[in-house]
């Protein structure tokens, strides 16, 4: 436990310390110089004799309270207590595909390269939005909650390789399911970025899907990675990135992927959201950037820490009341010199 939080202001203490103790003294020599050199011999005693002394206990209130002011500015502290902070934020998911054909190189280097390059730079420009990441082939799994913490959807969004999942195939229903259940706590408008080559054959799940995106008021924000020419998959690949031998279907022949954005198109259409076809990160990221801007935003929590109750109340009251008590010190006539006056 750190029992100040600005310590450094204890160090300041020792040099004021010395300061108005010298300043006290100097003022009690300059005093006495002064008397001696008008004053002769016990005069001024005698003509003051009838006023109160001056307590050197008058003085230890104004050091005392010089000690505890600085003590207050150092912040003592102890005790804990929660701090939750709060900001408002659209919500969106980032579903990315990191199935086989993922690593078809019709874009250079291959489209999950290019899928994470424009991630990178969205998610530089997206303050005011919570994110949340999931991988898929023909299951989805969360790879980052939702957050916003940037630094985190950056080091899984850099951890994304392709077949990373268990399972192979390519389904878009499974993402947004997953997404439907993620937003459904969350009211107004969200949004879900699908990032695929669009190659799948589940039309009804999808449909199934597309309804669970709607009733929930998620948007489809489908970004199609690959050209339509297609490209071939590599499947064996050595240390230095050359490729050995690429992806065979189960007659033995090459398998070309290719672009298939009609599910996409359909997809985003039906849920209020738009078709992004791939050109550069920097331009895709804009678009995209562009579509999330208008989502409803919901109050939420960023942080909850804990954090040491800072104290300084404590000293800082008791400064004020050592000063206010240096200077309603009693001063003037004595009381017994009045009254013999009066007689």
């Amino acid at each position: 436990m750190t029992l100040f939080a600005r310590p450094f202001f204890l160090l300041a203490l020792i040099p004021a310390l010395l300061v108005l103790l010298l300043v006290l003294w100097a003022g009690a020599a300059l005093k006495k110089r002064i008397l001696t050199h008008l004053f002769s011999g016990n005069v001024y005693t005698k003509l003051t004799h009838h006023l109160r002394p001056i307590s050197p206990w008058r003085n230890v209130c104004l050091v005392a309270s010089i000690l505890l002011l600085f003590v207050a500015l150092a912040g003592p502290q102890w005790g804990t207590e929660i701090i939750e902070a709060h900001g408002s934020f659209a919500q969106t998911i980032i579903a990315v595909d990191v199935s086989a054909s993922m690593q078809a190189r019709d874009l250079k280097p291959d489209r999950l390269e290019n899928a994470k390059m424009m991630l990178r730079m969205l998610i530089s420009n997206l303050k005011e939005e919570r994110i949340g990441l999931i991988a898929f082939t023909s299951q989805a799994f969360v790879q980052c909650p939702i957050t916003t913490d940037q630094e985190a959807l950056n080091y899984f969004i850099t951890a994304l390789q392709p077949d990373m999942l268990p399972v192979p195939g390519t389904s878009l229903a499974a993402p947004v399911n997953l997404a439907a259940r993620i937003l459904s706590k969350y009211p107004g408008k969200k949004a879900l970025i699908l990032l695929t080559d669009g190659e799948d054959h589940t039309d009804k799940e999808l449909a199934q899907a597309q309804e669970a995106a709607l009733k929930n008021g998620i948007r489809i924000i489908a970004i199609g990675i690959g050209t339509k020419d297609g490209s071939l998959i590599p499947d064996k690949i050595d240390p230095d990135g050359r490729i050995l031998e690429y992806k065979k279907d189960k007659n033995g022949n090459t398998v070309v992927s290719k672009l298939d954005d009609k599910s996409l198109l359909e997809l985003a259409k039906a849920t209020g959201g738009v078709f992004i076809s791939y050109t550069t990160p920097a331009q895709v990221a804009a678009q995209v950037e562009d579509q999330v801007r208008e989502l409803d935003k919901t109050t939420a929590r960023t942080a909850r820490n804990l954090s040491y109750k800072n104290r300084y109340q404590i000293p800082l009251t008791a400064a004020f009341l050592l000063l206010s008590i240096y200077l309603l010190w009693p001063t003037g006539r004595r009381k017994y010199f009045q009254r013999s006056l009066n007689k």
